[in-house]
């Protein structure tokens, strides 16, 4: 493994060990490069982990997540979102967090999703990837602000950064009605320190770089993450779990 990569995943060991103090422990899981990464290292930390997903009946993060854990073999349990009860609980949680941010209302139900699923299985800590699409451009918004260069990418990563911070603790207060705690280790400040001295290349390559975060594919790759996972481009939560469809049609 070159230097760079081992410093990256000798960070995240370390970042996590220092966060997550339970050993048991659930994983906000959709089968993606960072829900998988994260379950992968923590797994190989003797964290006794199961991983979990929710969504609606044959949704993406559903099926996908079941395909990628076919070769890793976890433990897994998958909520699925029923329908019919589904309409009551966007307004009870949005009278909860007081916005209007359609994003963290969708992130928060889904949240209430994955916390009800460990609440069942006597989870209390769920530990969570978020961190890696804002410190390492995982998003759309980096290939907008590339042509800006250094300076415009370090801005956006800043506001997004800044955003998840604060969706997180919407999302904690969603998550403790059910005795549980969602834990964002690649959050915290000395990850994020860290994670702004790696080089922008390594990150995103141009303005068409429909992957971006490259770093974290290869280190995924390297560790053992399936390929499938490690080449599997970004679909955030709330579209993968079909919350954003689902939420936007009963308006």
């Amino acid at each position: 493994m070159d230097e760079k990569y081992e410093e990256l995943f000798d960070k995240i060991k370390t970042v996590i060990s220092q966060t997550v103090t339970d050993k048991k422990i659930g994983v906000a899981y959709s089968g993606g490069v960072d829900s998988t990464l994260i379950s992968k290292i923590c797994k190989d930390m003797d964290y006794d982990i199961t991983l979990l997903t929710i969504g609606f009946p044959e949704s993406h993060d559903i099926l996908f997540a079941k395909e990628i854990n076919e070769q890793l073999n976890y433990p897994h349990h998958v909520l699925e979102i029923d329908p019919k009860d589904f309409p009551s609980i966007p307004s009870n949680i949005n009278k909860k967090i007081k916005t209007d941010n359609l994003s963290w209302n969708e992130n928060c139900i889904a949240f209430y999703y994955v916390s009800k699923l460990a609440k069942s299985l006597e989870i209390s800590t769920v530990v969570t990837a978020n961190g890696i699409d804002e410190l390492f451009c995982g998003y759309n918004a980096y290939r907008e602000a590339f042509s800006g260069g250094e300076s415009k990418i370090n801005e956006v990563m800043d506001s997004k950064l800044d955003n998840e911070l604060k969706m997180m603790k919407a999302v904690n207060l969603i998550a403790s009605e059910f005795g549980v705690q969602i834990l964002q280790p690649l959050l915290s400040p000395d990850f994020i320190d860290y994670a702004k001295t790696v080089s922008i290349s390594d990150k995103i390559t141009d303005s068409e770089d429909l992957y971006r975060k490259h770093i974290i594919r290869k280190l995924a790759s390297q560790i053992g993450v399936p390929e499938v996972s490690c080449n599997k481009r970004k679909k955030a939560l709330q579209y993968g779990s079909k919350i954003h469809k689902t939420l936007l049609k009963s308006r």
